[in-house]
């Protein structure tokens, strides 16, 4: 498909509401570096998440003659400005490929089930469902729209809120941006490998908490730094070559190569922040100790838990499910001490977003 294919012309007036929770993800072969209208400079892959989601839902009415604006935000029950203008960014984006949008008002009500700007991808989340209730909308003013056509446009206008919403529409695991190892990988949207083992419909995420602040480095500022990165081009290089190597660990179950892989692409990720000029570090102290006690754990242990970060200071910790008791203790037995006043989330691969009944 083309861009074009998105653009649906007709204009008509309707009010109603509609309502998504759809959930963050985690990359597991990283994209980091951008052009154009959100396109990636190089294709990522990752596991949809299941409890880390935003819940968002918006009233939708005709547009009055007198409103400047078309947009109410608010998050956890509060106006809050500081993601004004990022919504109507978003919002104008979208309005080529859904004209009646221009006509509209909107309130938006949105909330997260875990810290936001935190490095947990919350921007995948809360754009992806913001995606799917304009699409909702869409929906109600051409009822014949296919569910395959609802999901693609969906993850396309997701996009062009934050370059990872893509893959938060769909799950297991999906894949972004063009890769010769995925036939129908695109740059517009996120397409759905279903082709993996067993044991990853179960994998688990524990995300711990190092850090609950909002990260100091933007993800917007730290892909337009990767223009001027020296390793940029290698890097590019690499990923493209570890999203061949994982489709294989994928549909083999091959854990030994997916930590090489997962921990390399992690550790990769930040190397280039370090690198940008300026550099930036978002990994902390204690990320460093953490991780340090992962290799030690896995080490005595042949348990094969392994660690990715996204651009924050979180450590995601993946593990089969029939490793979850052990890797519990682990965590409270030698993690905790790490983490902002003792917290974490667990969390497991999941499915994708889900409309809310209203």
């Amino acid at each position: 498909m083309v861009e074009q294919d998105f653009v649906f012309k007709k204009v008509q007036l309707v009010s109603g509401v509609s309502s998504y929770e759809s959930p963050s993800n985690i990359a597991l072969v990283k994209y980091w570096g951008k052009y154009g209208e959100q396109y990636p400079k190089n294709p990522s892959i990752s596991f949809t998440l299941s409890n880390c989601k935003s819940v968002t839902k918006i009233k939708y009415r005709p547009k009055k003659d007198n409103e400047i604006n078309n947009f109410l935000f608010l998050f956890d029950g509060f106006l809050m400005p500081s993601f004004n203008e990022k919504i109507k960014q978003f919002i104008n984006r979208i309005s080529i490929y859904i004209p009646a949008i221009k006509y509209h008002f909107f309130e938006i009500e949105s909330y997260n089930t875990f810290p936001h700007s935190s490095g947990i991808a919350s921007s995948a989340s809360a754009m992806s469902s913001l995606a799917l209730c304009f699409m909702e909308i869409e929906k109600k003013i051409n009822l014949k729209i296919s569910k395959s056509y609802f999901t693609k446009k969906a993850s396309f206008l997701a996009r062009l809120g934050s370059g990872s919403a893509t893959r938060s529409i769909e799950g297991p695991v999906v894949c972004w941006g063009e890769s010769e190892a995925f036939n129908d990988s695109s740059i517009l949207y996120g397409t759905t490998f279903r082709n993996i083992a067993p044991i990853f419909n179960s994998y688990q995420d524990t995300i711990l908490i190092i850090d609950k602040n909002e990260k100091k480095v933007s993800s917007t500022l730290g892909h337009h730094l990767m223009e001027s990165n020296p390793y940029a081009e290698n890097r590019f290089i690499q990923a493209r070559k570890n999203m061949s190597k994982i489709k294989d660990v994928l549909i083999k179950g091959d854990l030994d190569n997916f930590i090489k892989i997962i921990e390399l692409e992690a550790l990769s990720l930040h190397a280039m922040m370090m690198t940008s000029s300026p550099s930036f570090i978002l990994m902390h102290p204690n990320t460093l100790s953490v991780i340090n006690e992962i290799y030690e754990f896995r080490k005595q242990t042949s348990i094969p838990i392994c660690f990715t970060l996204d651009a924050g200071a979180n450590i995601h910790l993946l593990y089969p499910v029939q490793f979850f008791e052990k890797t519990q203790n682990f965590i409270n037995n030698k993690l905790l001490k790490y983490c902002f006043s003792k917290q974490y989330i667990n969390d497991h691969v999941g499915i994708g977003s889900k409309i809310i009944e209203v």
